[in-house]
């Protein structure tokens, strides 16, 4: 198999870790990011819906920073939102708005599900990396 190369975020490796997970993949050319939660940084919910959703955000930047991207080169995002109806317009008129940045716009797919380990709304991304 092919050693992966990831992309650890600062101050939060154990964290990864502990989830026997990686945070991102680089691979021919592109940043593949795992689902970002709006988690502190020992892992737990942001309780506050809109404080969640802008430190999923926060997270995901961090991974993309660390592997010289920003949101203006992700291509396609996958969010997963408990309870969609209730929640729908704070996610995606108040705090998306602060991170989306000018169209054009990546793709966007939405699913609502049922549970997220006690948090709200997750997103995860593909990225074109620079240069490539």
């Amino acid at each position: 198999m092919t050693q992966r190369d990831v992309v650890f975020p600062p101050a939060r490796r154990t964290l990864y870790e502990r989830h026997r997970y990686s945070p991102a993949i680089r691979s021919n050319g592109f940043l593949f990011v795992s689902g970002q939660v709006g988690s502190t940084e020992d892992g737990t919910p942001e309780p506050d819906l809109e404080n969640q959703v802008r430190q999923a955000f926060n997270n995901l930047n961090a991974i993309l920073t660390e592997a010289g991207c920003s949101f203006d080169d992700v291509v396609d995002v996958t969010v997963f939102i408990v309870d969609p109806p209730s929640k729908f317009e704070t996610i995606w008129n108040v705090v998306l708005t602060e991170f989306w940045g000018d169209a054009p716009h990546p793709t966007v797919t939405a699913v609502g599900v049922t549970w997220l380990y006690g948090f709200d709304f997750e997103i995860k991304v593909i990225a074109k990396l620079p240069g490539s």
